[in-house]
């Protein structure tokens, strides 16, 4: 995963926007369209692949979820059902999976945009401070209540109300690319 995120940082640093853009629309439109439909999981096999299909996997969801500026949990999620784990191990491993990809993505992207003109006041390279400071504690102050809110759904209900939102999100974007 870890060389996957690496791959974006050195591409973010001469690649368009749109580049990122495009890719958010589009997996988070498919992922969207799995949420709405309802179907429960995409079953692959029973057991996990080899080391290499496994290290394959590893990159391409670095290399997507850096992509989409993600953490990657909801990918790895897919992942692993798809191939027999239960959504405990699958969800408790997207969890870490989520350290994985986030602390060497935000600093890749650092150094991706250091120097780089035209960026807001507050960055350091692509990662501004100011939506950090404003993020984080947003973040803290509603965990809870999306917790709540989670438990208290039907499955098939947060599923597809979150595959309504990245649908709306996939949008979104394709009428900024437009």
């Amino acid at each position: 995963m870890v060389a996957g995120v690496a791959m974006v940082a050195v591409l973010a640093r001469g690649a368009e926007p749109a580049l990122f853009q495009i890719v958010f629309a589009g997996v988070a439109g498919v992922l969207s369209v799995k949420l709405m439909s309802g179907t429960g999981q995409w079953r692959l096999r029973d057991t996990l692949p080899g080391k290499v299909a496994m290290s394959l996997y590893g990159i391409l969801l670095g290399l997507i979820s850096a992509l989409m500026g993600i953490g990657g949990g909801a990918l790895s999620n897919i992942v692993l059902t798809a191939h027999g784990r239960s959504m405990i191990q699958a969800v408790s491993t997207s969890a870490g999976v989520g350290v994985l990809i986030a602390v060497p993505g935000t600093l890749g992207y650092m150094l991706a945009g250091w120097g780089k003109q035209g960026l807001p006041f507050d960055a350091i390279g692509y990662v501004s401070l100011l939506t950090l400071a404003l993020t984080l504690p947003t973040t803290l102050l509603t965990t809870r209540l999306g917790v709540r809110m989670a438990h208290a759904l039907k499955r098939e209900t947060l599923s597809r109300l979150f595959g309504v939102f990245l649908m709306l999100v996939s949008l979104r974007f394709l009428v900024a690319l437009v």
